[in-house]
């Protein structure tokens, strides 16, 4: 299966019809989807990647490889129960860890995240217009956003077929930007009822997948999506997920006017049908809800 592959820099002129019409496919048959031309700086990227692995090889390795889960790995290992994965997670907004995470990437996570901010928030107006909604409407639903990225290293395994790298899940929250390994393999998503293998990362690109929380505020028209991580013997993944996600007090419910209008005799709708039935189903859903409001 081929990946979509969304080309940010053909939303403007001539190709956004188009460009919209892939994203939303995207969306709406497979939950996740690769981002090229994003506005991410490429040079801030490779140092955010270097100073990583960096700090794991340096910091977190040796470690990793001493605790009781590493030295437990065998046939007795319970692989429903853990995670071959290491790391830290960076909370950016609206209350800031920054101070507790390694010093040495404090100065550039804190750039590259507040760049990815502005992409979610991009993507968060995209998404809303493809469902015919205020450009502004998902920024709003997660109104004050949470924003936090996890930091993580899948170590090399010696028995990969004893474990798994991370378990089967959807994302809890909203957009999902994923800065991964070039190398690397490990990460896939599940489609059609087949887990589909995401390949190392070319080039610059953002991988992207959508939480629970997108799939509830489109009526399901877009998905989350089960993935997991592999526990690889050829070497050490790196992931660096940032979530956008709502706040903590965001209500969260299905766009109104993404919902079927409800409530309503079978006769009055035949009798409107009689006079609209050749005209757009979406309008006609649209206009009994509005009349059912009104009437309230």
């Amino acid at each position: 299966m081929e990946i979509p592959v969304i080309n940010l820099g053909e939303m403007e002129g001539e190709r956004k019809s188009k460009t919209m019409s892939l994203l939303h496919e995207a969306c709406e048959k497979w939950g996740f989807f690769w981002i090229d031309n994003h506005g991410i700086d490429e040079e801030l990227m490779d140092k955010v990647k270097g100073l990583v692995n960096q700090h794991y090889e340096r910091s977190m390795k040796e470690s990793f490889y001493s605790s009781e889960r590493a030295k437990e790995l065998g046939p007795n290992i319970k692989a429903s129960d853990v995670d071959w994965e290491c790391g830290f997670f960076y909370r950016h907004q609206p209350d800031s860890n920054v101070n507790d995470i390694p010093e040495l990437l404090r100065e550039a996570m804190q750039e590259y995240v507040a760049q990815l901010i502005k992409l979610a928030e991009r993507l968060a107006e995209l998404l809303s217009e493809n469902l015919g909604l205020e450009k502004d409407y998902l920024k709003k639903a997660f109104s004050e956003p949470f924003v936090g990225t996890k930091v993580a290293k899948y170590p090399k395994c010696s028995q990969p077929e004893m474990v798994m790298g991370l378990r089967s899940h959807t994302d809890a929250g909203g957009i999902i930007l994923l800065l991964q390994d070039d190398k690397v393999p490990g990460l896939e998503f599940l489609k059609d009822g087949e887990w589909v293998a995401i390949p190392p990362t070319e080039g610059y690109r953002i991988f992207a997948n959508l939480g629970d929380q997108v799939e509830v505020v489109s009526n399901g028209t877009y998905n989350s999506v089960r993935h997991q991580v592999l526990a690889e013997k050829t070497g050490s993944r790196l992931s660096i997920a940032t979530f956008y996600n709502p706040g903590g007090n965001a209500v969260i419910s299905p766009a109104s006017r993404l919902l079927y209008p409800s409530g309503y005799r079978f006769q009055d709708y035949l009798n409107y049908y009689s006079t609209t039935k050749f005209s757009d189903k979406v309008a006609r859903f649209q206009n009994i809800k509005e009349k059912l409001v009104s009437l309230q």
